[in-house]
């Protein structure tokens, strides 16, 4: 079975997945590059392995994430009461960056948060789907000693713009 078919089989699942068959996706996984992500808003989606951050952008109504530039990300691009995109400056802390970083004995796209000791780390299923796992410090990274696992889906209809000064997102 490819990689495309086993996220395909993840995503379905309606029970707990254990963080460990997440791990040995990532190894079957290619490291994306700045150069994916940058210029487009990505949709997430979680993989249900109990995280509370998970729980945690369910509330926010998290929609995914903006690359604008490398210098130039919306990590937490959420919905508003009024159902518009928005970057969630205040939950985030400020936005943040895109650098490459060795995780686990790879070099990847990783998205430095600015306001927060938070690294999400992303390998390529395929040129439009994206794993990312956060990592950093603090409980809002570890729960019960586990990652945060999710996924970004390209979101090919909206390029992503600029955030000017009112916190849109694209």
């Amino acid at each position: 079975m490819d990689v495309v078919q086993r996220l395909a089989e993840l995503r379905a699942r309606t029970d707990r997945i254990d963080p460990r068959e997440l791990d040995a996706l990532w190894r079957e996984l290619a490291p994306a590059r700045i150069d994916d992500l940058v210029g487009y808003r990505w949709k997430g989606f979680g993989f249900d392995t109990g995280h509370r951050t998970g729980r945690l952008l369910d509330r926010m109504r998290w929609y995914g994430k903006a690359f604008v530039s490398a210098s130039e990300v919306q990590p937490l691009v959420c919905y508003d009461d009024h159902g518009e995109l928005f970057s969630d400056k205040e939950t985030g802390r400020g936005e943040a960056s895109l650098w490459e970083v060795v995780f686990r004995g790879e070099v990847t796209a990783t998205m430095v948060y600015d306001g927060m000791p938070v690294f999400d780390h992303f390998k390529k299923v395929d040129d439009d789907t994206l794993v990312g796992v956060m990592n950093g410090k603090g409980s809002l990274v570890f729960d019960d000693g586990e990652h945060y696992w999710f996924g970004l889906e390209r979101d090919t209809a909206v390029r992503a713009a600029t955030s000017g000064n009112r916190g849109t997102a694209g």
